[in-house]
């Protein structure tokens, strides 16, 4: 796979950007008191949703969209190798000399790419399908795993197990 350097890069820095915006929401939210315990009743719920279905697919839900995506870029030796599911836009980038497929919404930015959070995807070479059309709404299960791309710099992405396109479409635009 080929990149396209200057998509790659505002990927990157999305993900840099959507970060911190991140840790700007939780300063905000523990300032207005939403995160802050009364003394009544606990800081953090016993009763917490686990990403991790009972099959072992961790699953990126709406809610959380933008932290769970960062926590995988974050802390990707955790989690290479495991399956993961979530939903989201499919869009397509043309590279210099081939395409490149993801599966993103689209969070808090200033300027072109950098609201962008998702996954680059693509078909196992011999199990390649056709993909959908741009902007379909799609849900995308995966194995996570890594290439280098003429031997500069190691990329993550889903090595497609499934890619449906869904009639109910979700939140294009997260927050969190």
């Amino acid at each position: 796979m080929r990149e396209n350097k200057p998509v790659r890069n505002s990927l990157i820095i999305a993900a840099a950007v959507i970060g911190i915006t991140v840790s700007f929401l939780i300063i905000y939210n523990i300032r207005q008191g939403s995160l802050v315990s009364t003394g009544d009743e606990p800081l953090v719920s016993a009763k917490k949703e686990s990403p991790v279905s009972e099959k072992g697919v961790i699953e990126i839900k709406e809610k959380m969209f933008i932290s769970q995506v960062n926590d995988v870029y974050a802390n990707k030796e955790d989690y290479l190798g495991k399956t993961i599911k979530l939903e989201g836009l499919f869009k397509v980038e043309q590279g210099y000399d081939k395409s490149y497929c993801f599966v993103l919404r689209y969070g808090p930015g200033c300027c072109g790419y950098d609201g962008n959070v998702g996954f680059e995807v693509a078909w196992d070479k011999e199990k390649e399908k056709p993909y959908p059309g741009e902007d379909a709404w799609v849900e995308a299960t995966g194995e996570l795993k890594t290439y280098e791309e003429d031997g500069e710099m190691e990329f993550l992405y889903l090595d497609l197990i499934s890619l449906n396109v869904l009639d109910k479409r979700g939140k294009e635009t997260v927050l969190q």
